[in-house]
């Protein structure tokens, strides 16, 4: 199976080592271009870029993957799939219909919940007590697609976002396996998704780590957690403001 392999940041990392140490034949990674990065600005290799390298993997960085000399490319090579995982452009039909065996997202949540950019922070954000990883075809429209394979996990009540991004990194990487195992050997089920059942979880802005001290303890130690590391809670005083990376509510029994 010939596979393209597309995403960008950590989160994808262990997934595409995950397909490499299985002996996958991955043709090519596409991940986004370079970005100036740290105090000095300089361009920096995205993490699944840098992984790829490593592997000895060829790599494209293109600025649109839209672009009608990707899309030859992409046509040209012939992957039997394409494998996205936080890749961070929104494929058109005409790339969606370019492998035999489909598009498959890895996706943060249990769909149709928090479909979205965000869907680990605002599941802490929210007060959710599990979440998980869904693959699903994907289609034109934004996480709308019939889900393959799903995972829960819990989410303890002390665990950030940090800490469940690195959890759920490797649990879309175990989920992404079986997903392909199942296409191989013709077993896999597809699920549609109840739409009237979706919530949204929108791309993180700077402003919604602001606490509003009118809110209650659980909603306010929930945000801390779910905007850690970034955009990090912060509140003012004597128009000065302050950061808060972590909190311990007093009456814990009440959480």
């Amino acid at each position: 199976m010939r596979i393209v392999f597309m995403g960008t940041p950590d989160f994808a990392v262990p997934s595409l080592k995950a397909l490499y140490d299985k002996g996958y034949d991955i043709c090519s990674v596409v991940a986004q271009p370079d970005r100036p990065k740290g105090r000095g600005n300089k361009l920096a290799a995205p993490p699944v870029k840098a992984a790829a390298l490593e592997m000895g993997l060829e790599v494209h960085q293109p600025q649109k993957i839209k672009s009608p000399e990707f899309v030859k490319f992409l046509t040209d090579i012939k992957p039997d799939i394409i494998i996205v995982v936080a890749f961070g452009q929104i494929l058109s039909k005409e790339i969606l219909d370019i492998p035999a065996f489909g598009c498959i997202n890895v996706h943060a949540s249990l769909l149709p919940k928090l479909r979205g950019a965000a869907p680990i922070n605002w599941s802490i954000i929210n007060g959710d007590e599990a979440t998980g990883i869904t693959t699903m075809y994907m289609d034109i429209g934004l996480d709308t697609g019939d889900m393959l394979a799903r995972k829960e996990v819990r989410i303890g009540k002390d665990t950030n976002a940090k800490e469940l991004h690195d959890e759920l990194s490797i649990v879309g990487a175990e989920v992404l396996l079986k997903t392909i195992d199942d296409i191989l050997s013709g077993c896999s089920i597809r699920t549609k998704q109840n739409h009237e059942e979706a919530t949204y979880a929108p791309i993180l802005t700077k402003d919604m780590g602001k606490i509003d001290w009118s809110w209650d303890c659980k909603k306010i130690y929930d945000l801390i957690r779910g905007t850690y590391p970034w955009p990090g809670a912060f509140s003012y005083y004597d128009d000065k403001m302050f950061k808060i990376y972590a909190s311990k509510p007093v009456d814990a029994e009440r959480l």
